[in-house]
Formats: structure tokens, C-alpha cells, sequence
């Protein structure tokens, strides 16, 4: 069934609930009001994805679709993010392996585009087009594209989204649905056919089994704190390995993620809690900030606003993004 999607968000919570295909984590690693936007495609047999930030961040994202999937940069403009600390230039995409695991860090505004086909599409696809069938990779690959079939893919996904948000019924049409689909899944296959893996090194592979436990382990503690040591005894490694690891995924050190992460998590519970039945000592407290003062001070400095402002907000919803046309304009105006 053929159905597209625009959002926009100002929680980051609402945000990663939205993702397609994929449990998303998002943590922010610097002050600002946060705002993003998301727009989601689903042809018959193509899913597409198209993600806007505006603060630096930090996104874990672990595929759950058991689809083939390829990312890359959708707006070339600004500044390349990085996945498991290496930068995504504008004429690499991602391959990702089915099940795979990925850390982005985005350090400005960013847009990144993704599409998928299930095993089976690909396959069908990929042996007739290009008379071999092609198939997701053991492990998630950047790849090179020559520019020219970077720039026709980037500009079809961008055509595309342009529909969802503007002529959503335009998109909804067989005919067009279809006839899009065919150009799309057309340079897709191109795009794998053709490339050149661009991976120097085997050393962040060696490095992922540690980070999907440790992201597995705050999995599981979703809720509640976690602490360094606690989670280095849990996952096995010692802090130093643990901390040479998160400095190439995610460019902070563990210590400075799990405190944003705690951060985040009691900065939703602020917005979410009833000013009636709760207090900001109380939520603090739940997330292991005891020095209410340097919590205080510390919360309106990454957030922008004082712990008991949040807590008085009324609730925030989901709101349409705003449509945009074919060339990029600057944040925030999202989509």
C-alpha cells in the first residue's frame, strides 16, 4: 500500500517513536532548543526515509526490518556526519548488513536519506537489471558512487519527499507511484553494481561487538541510571577499552554519554509528569543527580530552560512539518 509522511518534532522522544524499520536512540550533546523532522515513503516495494536534525547529536540506530538498506548524505551543504566514526562524504553511501548496528554523530544540521527493498526485491531486481543478483553484505560497507549517479539518486529522493510534503495525493497515484519507484530501485541498483567499497580498515568492525553490548546493556536498563562502572562490569571490558571505543563511535567518552543519556531521561520525565504528583527533587533524584543545585544549573545550560519551567509545560504534540520546495533553505525551517 502506498502511503508517505511528514513530521516534525521538538522532543527527541516523539522523534525516534517515528523512525521506520529501526529501534533509534537519540541524544543530544549540546545546548539548544531541539527540532528535527522525518519523512517517510512506503512504495510497494520501497521504503523511504529522509532525517533532519538541527543540534548536534549522537543517534544509535539497530536495524530491525530485515530489509536491505542504503543511507547517504541528502543535502551535500552541510557538514558531513560521521557513522561509527567515519565521515560520510557526499559521494559515499552505507550498505548496511541485515540486523546491523549504527552510531551517527551529527556535529551541525544534517539531512540524511535512506531507502530499502526486502532480500527477495533485491535480488529480482538486481539480476535483471544488472545480470547478477545482489544481496545485503555480512557487514555494513561505505561504498564510493561516481558523482553523477549520486546526484540523479539524491535528487529523485529529494523529488520524492518534495511530493509527500506538498502533493501527498500526486505521490499516492499508481502510475506515479510506480513510475518513480522504477527509477529509484533503477539507481539503487546502479549505485551497488557499480560501487567501490571505500573501507580502509577492519578496525571499527572489531570494535562493534563491544558497542552492541553496551548498547544492549542500556537497553536494558531503559528507565533507570546507569553508571560507568556498573556498565563496564556488565559488558565485560574495562574502562579504558570502553572509552577508546566511544571516543571513535560516538567522539565523547562514556562518561559523558551516559550522563546526557540520564540528562535526556529526566528532562522527559519532567515534560511528561504531572507538576501534582511530582517534583523536581524527586525526578532529579530518580535519575541520580543528589546535588540539586550543580543539577539545576547544569540542566538550564543544555536544555535552555530551568528543571521546574519543563515541569509546568503543558504537553507537547507532534506537530506537520513545514513543506519545503527542491532547494535546501537553512534550519529551522525543516521540510
Amino acid at each position: 500500500m502506498i502511503s508517505s509522511a511528514v513530521r516534525s518534532f521538538q522532543d527527541p522522544w516523539d522523534h525516534q517513536a517515528f523512525f521506520r524499520g529501526a529501534d533509534m536512540k537519540v541524544v543530544v550533546t549540546t545546548t539548544g532548543k531541539y527540532s528535527s523532522a522525518l519523512t517517510r515513503i512506503d512504495l510497494d516495494r520501497l521504503w523511504m526515509q529522509r532525517n533532519e536534525t538541527i543540534l548536534p547529536q549522537i543517534a544509535h540506530v539497530a536495524d530491525r526490518s530485515n530489509r536491505c538498506a542504503i543511507g547517504f548524505v541528502a543535502d551535500p551543504q552541510y557538514p558531513a556526519p560521521c557513522r561509527n566514526g567515519d565521515e560520510l562524504l557526499p559521494n559515499v553511501m552505507i550498505v548496511g548488513s541485515i540486523m546491523g548496528d549504527h552510531h551517527f554523530r551529527m556535529l551541525a544540521p544534517s539531512r540524511i536519506a535512506s531507502m530499502s527493498l526486502s532480500a527477495a526485491d533485491l535480488a529480482v531486481a538486481s539480476h535483471t537489471l544488472a545480470g547478477r543478483e545482489l544481496s545485503a553484505p555480512p557487514v555494513t560497507r561505505h561504498i564510493s558512487i561516481s558523482d553523477h549517479v549520486m546526484v540523479r539518486l539524491r535528487r529523485l529522493h529529494e523529488t520524492a519527499c518534495h511530493l509527500a510534503a506538498n502533493t501527498p495525493d500526486i505521490l499516492a497515484h499508481p502510475e506515479v507511484a510506480k513510475a518513480m519507484e522504477e527509477q529509484l530501485v533503477r539507481t539503487m541498483v546502479t549505485c551497488l553494481a557499480d560501487a567501490v567499497t571505500v573501507e580502509a580498515s577492519t578496525r571499527p568492525h572489531l570494535r562493534m561487538p563491544v558497542m552492541q553490548r553496551f548498547e544492549r546493556a542500556l537497553g536494558e536498563a531503559e528507565g533507570r541510571p546507569l553508571y560507568l562502572t556498573e556498565i563496564c562490569a556488565k559488558i565485560g571490558v574495562q574502562e579504558r577499552t570502553l572509552r577508546n571505543h566511544c571516543l571513535e563511535y560516538l567522539g565523547i567518552s562514556p562518561h559523558r554519554y551516559l550522563w546526557l543519556r540520564r540528562m535526556a531521561q529526566a528532562r522527559r520525565e519532567l515534560s511528561v509528569a504531572d507538576p501534582a504528583e511530582k517534583t523536581v527533587t524527586m525526578i532529579a533524584s530518580d535519575y541520580g543527580f543528589w546535588e540539586l543545585g550543580r543539577f539545576s544549573v547544569a540542566y538550564r545550560k543544555l536544555f535552555g530552560e530551568s528543571p521546574s519551567v519543563t515541569l509546568r509545560k503543558p504537553a507537547q504534540y507532534v506537530q506537520p512539518a513545514v513543506p519545503s520546495g527542491a532547494p535546501p533553505r537553512p534550519f529551522p525551517m525543516l521540510l
